[in-house]
């Protein structure tokens, strides 16, 4: 018995040894692990990217918007979907209801993809026929898709729903509107023009834009066409009025656009002018901007349902992606990947020139989220504040001035060293405002999409600055929304903290006003 002991205790003694060895092993490892791989989108394995407050996909993935339309006491918003994604391709008519355009319901899929040889449904409208103008009965919802056919060319199909949009019917395996021999054909967005009384229907065509008239949504008729320069290959196209506070009523055209290469937009390019229900003349050549983000794409516009003036104002929203990058998200790990910008309000404006611009701001009902506020009623800033406030979703709000200042703002999602942040703010003598998110997590590799900038006057010395942040974007409204900026963003989660600065000079931060949102999933 004791010697069994003895030979225990030394085999003891050689375990511990042992074990010791593999845990010095291991633990130059891991130092070496952690100098060497890249860092994790996150130190909590459990926290989610999916956004707290904006429209997300429910799984695999989600592009253009189609415009949401008012029936039956709901909003009804149509977008494009892949059910096979990443693994497989083809897009359909995902469905999704709401009451307030905050809280969304999924209805699944309306118009289902490779029913025949046409092949997948992409973008288009719909429309409710109050007075069966297409013969399916009256307030059938009828939609003009694009899909690319048989024959591989983008030609125009239509489908109904007889059941309130739950699910469509194909009309023919035929083209409504075959394709007129050009390789870009697509898009079709629907109007009533009450003046003529019929549907005008208009057409992504290349660098142009075509109209079309029916009165049955079954044969279309050309009528003109808008062209555009340097913008490249339009998408998406809008036409709707909007009426200012002078009682003036204006036609305004939009369409999705990339004017990169001009130091423009990738977003919402728009012209404001009039339409005699054939031809749009516009009151400028260049065209205006609806957001100078990376990340608002494939816009729509509707009405609201609920106000009895359609002209006051309608409602947008967008796509928060970009085609050239538009699978770099770590919510590909969640399996999901797509979201939409928040639901704007917008409205025709004035300026001091008496020109036409539109203004965008974050839909009212938002505000049934807010959850808790902090408030900082002035704060005097050369160098750097820091609030005492952190968060990853809120809404941020304050005014802003200065005198000699030469670059004015403010950090979010801020890292305890401060090395991780976004930036927004301006720059007056650069005569720009900015989102810069070079210096946190985001989607552009290539580091050449890091900085969006707007143009403002030099002269400029105070701004009103309202900001929307979530999980994976922010959204930034400057002047009450004449300016806007919309950007994907992917902060660690720790990463919580505000900042405000100046540099070259002093600035007032005043009424500053964080109200911390909660999520729509809870």
């Amino acid at each position: 018995m004791k010697i069994f002991k003895n030979w225990r205790s030394k085999w003891d003694v050689m375990l511990f040894s042992l074990f010791s060895l593999l845990l010095i092993i291991l633990i130059i490892f891991n130092l070496h692990t952690v100098n060497t791989m890249p860092p994790s989108n996150s130190q909590d394995e459990d926290y989610s990217y999916r956004a707290d407050y904006h429209f997300t996909v429910p799984d695999n993935w989600k592009n253009d918007p189609q415009r949401p339309l008012y029936f039956n006491e709901k909003y009804h918003y149509y977008y494009l979907y892949n059910r096979d994604y990443p693994e497989g391709n083809g897009t359909e008519w995902r469905h999704a209801t709401s009451k307030d355009l905050i809280y969304w319901e999924d209805e699944g899929v309306a118009v289902p993809k490779y029913t025949n040889e046409n092949g997948d449904p992409w973008s288009g409208s719909v429309i409710v026929d109050h007075d069966n103008s297409a013969g399916f009965g009256e307030n059938t919802l009828v939609a003009i898709v694009t899909q690319p056919s048989a024959n591989g060319q983008q030609e125009q199909y239509l489908w109904y729903s007889t059941d309130d949009g739950l699910t469509f019917n194909e009309y023919q395996n035929e083209p409504v509107m075959p394709n007129p021999g050009i390789e870009n054909f697509r898009d079709p967005k629907i109007i009533w023009e009450e003046k003529s009384q019929k549907w005008v229907l208009l057409m992504a065509e290349g660098s142009k834009i075509g109209f079309y008239e029916s009165e049955n949504l079954k044969e279309w008729q050309y009528t003109d066409g808008f062209q555009t320069e340097n913008l490249g290959i339009l998408e998406c196209p809008d036409l709707f009025q909007l009426q200012t506070d002078d009682g003036s009523i204006k036609w305004v055209m939009g369409v999705s656009a990339n004017g990169m290469e001009q130091g423009k937009p990738n977003t919402y390019a728009y012209w404001i002018g009039d339409f005699n229900g054939q031809t749009f003349t516009p009151d400028h050549k260049e065209p205006k901007w609806l957001d100078y983000g990376f990340d608002w794409y494939g816009g729509v516009t509707f009405e609201d349902g609920k106000s009895r003036d359609k002209l006051n104002n309608r409602y947008a929203l967008a796509w928060m992606n970009n085609w050239a990058y538009a699978n770099n998200t770590p919510t590909l790990e969640e399996g999901f990947n797509g979201q939409d910008s928040i639901v704007r309000k917008i409205e025709l404006k004035k300026d001091e020139q008496d020109e036409y611009y539109i203004t965008s701001q974050p839909k009212k009902e938002l505000d049934q989220l807010i959850e808790s506020t902090e408030s900082y009623p002035e704060v005097e800033v050369d160098g750097m504040v820091t609030l005492e406030t952190v968060g990853d979703a809120y809404q941020l709000e304050t005014d802003i001035s200065w005198d000699e200042a030469e670059n004015i703002g403010i950090r979010l999602r801020e890292s305890n060293d401060q090395n991780r942040h976004i930036d927004i703010g301006f720059s007056p003598r650069k005569a720009y405002s900015y989102v810069n998110r070079e210096s946190t997590d985001q989607p552009n590799d290539n580091n050449n999409m890091v900085e969006s900038k707007a143009p403002m006057n030099q002269h400029k010395k105070n701004a009103h600055l309202k900001i929307l942040v979530d999980k994976t974007s922010v959204e930034v409204f400057i002047d009450d929304g004449k300016i806007t900026h919309s950007n994907l963003v992917f902060p660690l989660k720790e990463d919580q903290g505000i900042t405000l600065f100046s540099e070259g000079g002093k600035a007032i931060f005043e009424n500053v006003e964080i109200q911390h949102i909660h999520s729509i999933h809870e």
